[in-house]
């Protein structure tokens, strides 16, 4: 490196060190971090590969193409994404918390009539961009609900939300008619896309069945799940089958649930149990308002994953068996808004999403179960206003800060390896309490192929200023013959990876011009801060020091 880029490189190093304020050392506080990248361990599995929406139809629109398509990329092929409103009727027409493809209609003998063409358009905009389904069979076709009217609702934001739960919500008239269609579909898509493909799948009935989502009993869902599994398996007996996909993990529903799986009577066989290769719940968080600022409840959402975790782990059948968290978010509605909301936009959501996500490996550690996967329930809702207040990773095609943790997570890979910090909020302290009082400035890291992989994050749930947290990064277990490492050091802050703030800066236009537009499309990708730069290794440690503002990520890459 020639003077000029050294004396560059030195300047931006100290104006990051001293962002918005010359008081930085009165104003922040020391964190000491240390990595041994030499032990790596278990594989980091890449748990944060889910997504999903309530709409179906916003997939292939202009803005969700575009988002499918980042999607795909973050790890092409190990992409999922689930919906609900698959198997709706209904014209396509999409709308908030609705969606339909119009799969099954009968004529007037009352003799089905399947179309696959929007269902069809949906799945090949994932498949076209490397991403897979997730198949949630629901919710009920108007011809086969025993209440079909009203059907399509039209619920908007701060209309009662149990305004949502109509006619597609209720058990099917005719159940073998119901397993018919499942094996009329799964055997459409074992025809379109090939055995090879749809193994790869997940198939789950329905959403919820233990809330409002389900107008029937338990024992019904359990019908409606046994006859839509048997129809899958009809057409294609390898297919991977699971559930239940409830809200939350109530212990007593979801240990029955998984009784009837493993040793009830099937309804649609007659024979014991019924197939049973994933097994998944939801866990949310519990924002809410305080004063003049979003507080978080970050406590809620791990505390139900750690239930859930326990419930599974307490049937020795199931040791082995993966563990989807098939919606896994700091709340409930994304189409919902109101202050208590307010934090989705920026920084808080990708603090927020960082800290979580470590946690649920270590609950997931703690209780010696197979975690394969968290779903992030949020995508983008078109033609709305531009950063509207909706839980999305972005807005008419521009990426939120959120989106970029996900990129961050792409970027690891290999054994997970010892990394603490002295200022991480312990487990069970978080659990017990949240992150209410100091902040929250942990650490995840990777190693693979000669390249570690260091996030870390600066949470508090309450969405305040506060001081920015001054990092002594140690990294050891690095190549002894080396005498320096090439560092990159990807953030989202205020001023990186930020389209939110960008879009502030701007006067929150309300419609951004082409160049306008343009940058804020630049702002919305994951930034570095500065170019790559060598740092010095002796004896196979590196040393790093940075500050990390409240609610900051950061992604080291050491090579």
């Amino acid at each position: 490196m020639n003077f000029g880029k050294r004396l560059q490189s030195t300047i931006a190093a100290l104006l990051f060190l001293t962002p918005c304020s010359l008081l930085l050392a009165a104003d922040s506080f020391p964190v000491t971090i240390r990595v041994d990248a030499g032990r790596p361990q278990a594989q980091l599995k890449p748990v944060w590969r889910f997504f999903g929406a309530d709409e179906p139809n916003y997939a292939y629109m202009k803005d969700g193409r575009k988002l499918v398509g980042e999607l795909g990329e973050l790890l092409p092929g190990q992409v999922f994404f689930r919906t609900h409103n698959l198997l709706n009727t209904g014209d396509g027409t999409p709308a908030l918390k609705w969606g339909s493809t119009n799969v099954y209609t009968e004529d007037n003998q009352g003799r089905p009539v399947y179309d696959w063409r929007i269902v069809d358009l949906i799945f090949d905009t994932y498949l076209h961009r490397k991403v897979r389904p997730y198949v949630e069979i629901g919710f009920m076709p108007q011809a086969l609900s025993i209440r079909p009217e009203p059907y399509k609702h039209e619920w908007r934001p701060g209309f009662p939300y149990e305004e949502v739960y109509t006619g597609w919500a209720y058990p099917p008239k005719d159940y073998g008619k119901w397993s018919e269609l499942i094996y009329q579909w799964a055997r459409h898509c074992l025809e379109k896309y090939g055995r090879e493909e749809v193994e790869r799948w997940y198939w789950e009935t329905w959403n919820e069945a233990n809330i409002p989502y389900w107008k029937g009993t338990p024992a019904e869902f359990h019908k409606l799940h046994d006859h839509a599994v048997a129809g899958v398996r009809r057409a294609l007996p390898t297919a991977r089958v699971g559930g239940p996909d409830m809200a939350g993990s109530d212990p007593a529903f979801l240990k029955d649930f998984l009784e009837h799986c493993l040793r009830g009577t099937n309804h649609a066989t007659g024979g014991k149990g019924t197939p049973i290769d994933f097994v998944s719940f939801h866990a949310k968080g519990s924002p809410k308002f305080v004063g003049d600022h979003v507080q978080m409840g970050i406590a809620a959402q791990l505390r139900t994953i750690e239930q859930g975790f326990a419930t599974i782990a307490s049937f020795p059948e199931l040791k082995n068996v993966p563990i989807v968290i098939g919606e896994s978010d700091p709340e409930g509605c994304a189409a919902c808004q109101g202050p208590q909301l307010a934090y989705r936009n920026g920084t808080m959501y990708s603090s927020y999403t960082a800290a979580s996500f470590a946690r649920k490996y270590d609950l997931a550690d703690r209780h010696g179960v197979n975690f394969e996967g968290a779903l992030t329930w949020a995508f983008t809702f078109e033609d709305q206003p531009y950063f509207a207040g909706f839980r999305q990773l972005a807005t008419n095609g521009l990426d939120l800060p959120v989106m970029n943790v996900f990129r961050m997570f792409a970027k690891m890979a290999g054994g997970r390896v010892p990394a603490v910090s002295s200022g991480a909020v312990p487990l069970d302290a978080i659990l017990a309490g949240g992150v209410r009082t100091t902040a929250d400035v942990g650490v995840l890291a990777s190693r693979a192929a000669g390249r570690t992989s260091i996030m870390l994050w600066h949470y508090h749930d309450d969405d305040l200023p506060g001081p920015d947290a001054l990092v002594d990064l140690e990294v050891s277990g690095l190549d002894t013959a080396a005498d320096a490492a090439l560092v990159t050091h990807y953030r989202i802050d205020a001023d990186h990876s930020n389209a939110y703030a960008a879009w502030k800066r701007m006067g929150a236009p309300v419609a951004p011009d082409r160049k306008q537009y343009a940058e804020l499309e630049a702002a919305g990708r994951l930034t570095s801060i500065g170019p790559p730069s060598r740092t010095v290794v002796r004896t196979g440690v590196a040393r790093l020091s940075f500050s990390l503002p409240r609610q900051g990520v950061s992604l080291l890459i050491v090579e």
